[in-house]
């Protein structure tokens, strides 16, 4: 029972709920690639690199955030501030997730490999960014964008141009949604000195920037189903996509900002599984 609790314990530290937001675009970068369903030995390699990477990457965020999460209220009760996991614990939950990323880089092919140190740098980039600039939110988007890309390398074996539609998409996605995220920390980051785009300018333009970015990122992912010719089911796919979009800026007001959780995870979750889903209908439906 310990041992289940502490292992709980660890994929709370790193939100594993969230991983709902990246897999999702990593599958179907990876049906993109492969043109049907990949094998299943690559599906697999898939998995293990998406989820130690970003365990790795929430983890480290987790080791040098600590000071400033105990001193917010809304984070102090985080599994390290808190002493529920200790620092060493943490760090060395980190070193292993990355040994099996880049373990299941090269399980993959020999490019995932050769790119899997520069793939943990720009993950490992994005916790020092809002110390010093409110683009951070592009860095973490950048972080993000990493899941179809990667996805792509593993099945292709080789960089192709044709995946960067995507990938824009995802990185102005997540800038978009952790624009909005970002609204919940406004006070502290102005007193702590922590960067982001509320912070810097203010809770109204802060939703007016996000709702600019998903504008892009819809523009790219209409763009992506134009250049891979999928059918009119990815299409109809889109039209839910512009919905949830639709729907989770209504939700955030400038002086209600009570929604934001479900604008935030559960609008964003359904975006990302919507994309997947249609994306593979259009791949294994021919109409």
């Amino acid at each position: 029972m310990a041992i289940l609790n502490k292992a709980l314990l660890y994929l709370k530290m790193i939100k594993i709920e969230h991983s709902v937001f990246a897999l999702p675009f990593a599958f179907a970068a990876a049906m993109l690639a492969a043109g049907s369903i990949p094998e299943i030995k690559q599906i697999f390699w898939i998995t293990v690199a998406m989820v130690t990477a970003r365990a790795s990457a929430f983890g480290f965020n987790r080791i040098i955030d600590r000071k400033i999460d105990a001193l917010n209220p809304r984070t102090a009760n985080r599994e390290i501030p808190s002493g529920k996991i200790k620092l060493w614990e943490a760090i060395l939950f980190t070193l292993i997730c990355i040994v099996f990323f880049v373990y299941s880089a090269w399980m993959l092919n020999p490019l995932c490999f050769k790119l899997s140190p520069l793939a943990i740098l720009i993950l490992f980039i994005y916790s020092y960014t809002k110390r010093f600039t409110w683009t951070c939110h592009f860095f973490l988007g950048l972080a993000l964008a990493l899941a179809p890309l990667g996805a792509w390398i593993a099945i292709k074996g080789t960089f192709n141009w044709e995946i960067i539609p995507m990938v824009i998409t995802v990185i102005f996605w997540l800038a978009g949604f952790d624009t909005l995220y970002a609204l919940w920390d406004v006070e502290f980051d102005k007193k702590f000195g922590i960067y982001s785009i509320p912070k810097v300018f203010g809770i109204k333009k802060a939703i007016y920037f996000a709702r600019i970015f998903h504008f892009i990122a819809f523009i790219f992912l209409l763009f992506t189903g134009w250049l891979f010719k999928l059918n009119l089911l990815y299409w109809i796919g889109m039209l839910f996509v512009a919905f949830l979009f639709l729907r989770e800026h209504s939700l955030v007001k400038t002086d209600d900002l009570s929604k934001l959780n479900i604008a935030f995870f559960n609008m964003n979750g359904y975006i990302s599984l919507t994309v997947f889903l249609f994306v593979s209908l259009s791949l294994l439906i021919k109409i």
